[in-house]
């Protein structure tokens, strides 16, 4: 086990471990702390605890001494120099002509850095503003680039329910935050209903979702069939928080809804949604076609067949074709097979090549062989 303090710089920030190095420090207590970038006054908001050592980053800073009242004269003196290097910057920035916004200056509590916070739309190049900042303090200087939510938490201000800013109140660190939780909560999906006053989804989003996702369980889908203790039916409109929905019996009339509480419904898997239209086209269907069958008068025998039109003859069937005359050695050829030889009286008859296939090469020598040229001596 080890033995920590919770210091926590600003009042919405992130609360940070140090070693109290046997000090007693109760909560509420400004305390002077070791820090990355130098010298930092803090606030202690939880005393001395001891936690497991795999909570614990090592290595693990140490408390310098408790705040006195010196120091917080010199913390005010420090508040003061950054209102007036914010002013600097500023006009620095509008004499450079760069593109970004500055939003907060603040210096470390030794005075051997300044930082200033900025939002731009994309990278600015600004080594030339740090030469001349520099200059004027004659110190180290750093630019950050933020995000508009961090900026919204860096100012404050009060949201559309008329309360203060949950960032810049209490929360030391951003959850994500998607359009599907709207989705999940019913909500409109206009942005300017669903989004703060950085312009991102709203944080609140992020609160009652896990409740909404555990609600969405037992509750049916909107359009989807459901057995109830009253028959089936199709759900028409639900109320997650309440617990109920509003389903349109089979039996019922059109426009009669009968409420009933979420854990009575079970969803039929596989029905379908528009079974009540779906019969009732049929329905329709079937009188048309009894109208139908009706009004039509009786066939008489002499009437054509509807195959048989008075300007279309009925399709004849052709009739088979003859085979090809075969020859045989010894024997004459009749005259209609004559005509189906070759030009030159020898040979098989011809046959039709058939369209995407290869044609045959025609024999020209006897037996079947092709003739050779032959070189007279």
């Amino acid at each position: 086990m080890t033995t920590i303090i919770g210091v926590r710089f600003k009042s919405n920030g992130k609360m940070y471990y140090f070693d109290p190095q046997g000090l007693e420090i109760a909560p509420g207590t400004g305390v002077i702390v070791e820090t990355a970038r130098g010298v930092e006054y803090g606030d202690c908001v939880q005393g001395n605890t001891d936690v497991p050592d795999q909570q614990v980053v090592q290595p693990l800073k140490r408390v310098v001494r408790v705040a006195t009242e010196t120091d917080m004269k010199t913390l005010e003196r420090n508040k003061k120099r950054a209102d007036e290097a914010f002013i600097i910057c500023k006009q620095k920035i509008e004499d450079r002509g760069l593109e970004m916004n500055l939003v907060t200056a603040e210096c470390t509590f030794d005075m051997n850095k300044l930082l200033f916070y900025f939002t731009a739309d994309g990278r600015v190049d600004f080594r030339e503003l740090v030469k001349d900042l520099a200059s004027v303090f004659r110190t180290r200087i750093e630019l950050r680039q933020i995000g508009v939510r961090d900026e919204a938490k860096m100012i404050g201000g009060l949201g559309c329910c008329g309360r203060e800013l949950c960032c810049s109140s209490y929360l030391d660190d951003f959850h994500p935050v998607s359009i599907n939780m709207a989705k999940d909560q019913n909500l409109s999906l206009n942005p300017a209903k669903i989004s703060g006053v950085c312009g991102r989804l709203m944080c609140c989003l992020k609160y009652e979702h896990e409740a909404y996702a555990e609600l969405q369980k037992v509750t049916p889908r909107q359009g989807s069939v459901v057995d109830t203790p009253e028959g089936r039916g199709k759900v028409i409109s639900t109320q997650m928080l309440r617990g109920t929905c509003k389903v349109q019996l089979d039996d019922s009339p059109e426009h009669s809804l009968t409420e009933f509480q979420c854990t009575q419904c079970c969803m039929v898997k596989g029905a379908c949604r528009n079974r009540q239209n779906a019969a009732a086209m049929a329905e329709e269907r079937r009188k048309r076609e009894d109208q139908e069958d009706a009004a039509a008068p009786a066939p008489k025998k002499d009437a054509p067949k509807k195959s048989e039109t008075p300007h279309q003859k009925p399709q004849q069937p052709r009739p088979p074709r003859k085979p090809a005359p075969q020859q045989t050695a010894g024997d004459e050829l009749p005259e209609d097979a004559q005509n189906e030889l070759s030009p030159d009286g020898e040979g098989a008859p011809r046959r039709r090549r058939r369209r995407g296939g290869r044609r045959r090469r025609k024999p020209n020598g006897e037996n079947g062989a092709p003739e050779q040229n032959s070189v007279e001596e």
